[in-house]
């Protein structure tokens, strides 16, 4: 009766042992797994790089178009990540970069992106045609017989824009070299403009197309 109690008592404690030792196997599993979704997080978290592909590439025979390179000594596949640094179609300087965003932000704050980039599109028109100034802040203060090509540069509106992360874009995007305006050197708010001026514009100008709350002229 003892010797069968002893058993049941060693039995008891040997599924116990079992029990721990699986418990303490299965703890050790799931810190390997936690540790290695940390590591597998991190590394999705971590915002993308700037890299000279030709010298990431060097010392591997293999490339693929796409980006995915096998590391040999690992086996793990292992991603590149290029950032390719913005290269500007159009020199200017740091005053008449800021005097086109404001601009760009006065006459088409409300515009979508498209918006946004003919306006800027069209003051770099004029930059580039020799019957206009030769510097954006020229072109943007440039006075006609007394008139203002850009009435917000004269109405107080100009100084008064926050500049959104929508207009950076969108002149960003113009100054790299994406040009949407069809060559236009006008636009125009039929809506808001006197009918004399946009008399003088149906006449004398060729147009070109709408969008937003502009038209845009040649």
């Amino acid at each position: 009766m003892h010797l069968q109690k002893c058993f049941r008592m060693g039995n008891k404690m040997y599924k116990k042992y079992i029990l721990a030792l699986l418990l303490v196997n299965m703890i050790a599993l799931a810190a390997v797994f936690n540790i290695t979704g940390l590591k597998v997080n991190r590394i999705l978290a971590t915002p993308a790089f700037k890299l000279n592909l030709q010298e990431a590439l060097a010392p591997q025979e293999q490339e693929s178009h796409d980006g995915f390179v096998p590391a040999v000594s690992s086996g793990q596949l292992v991603i590149f990540y290029e950032v390719l640094e913005k290269e500007w179609k159009y020199e200017i300087s740091d005053e008449d970069y800021e005097v086109l965003l404001r601009i760009v932000e006065a006459e088409a704050g409300s515009e979508d992106i498209e918006g946004r980039m003919l306006v800027a599109g069209v003051v770099l028109n004029r930059v580039n045609s020799e019957a206009f100034p030769d510097t954006v802040k020229e072109v943007v203060f440039q006075r006609e017989n007394g008139t203002a090509q850009f009435s917000p540069a004269y109405s107080g509106r100009y100084d008064k824009v926050i500049v959104s992360e929508e207009t950076i874009e969108a002149v960003e995007r113009v100054l790299c070299g994406e040009d949407i305006s069809e060559g236009a050197l006008y636009f125009a708010s039929r809506k808001y403009a006197n009918s004399d001026k946009m008399r003088w514009f149906d006449e004398k100008l060729t147009f070109l197309f709408s969008h937003g709350g502009h038209e845009f002229f040649y």
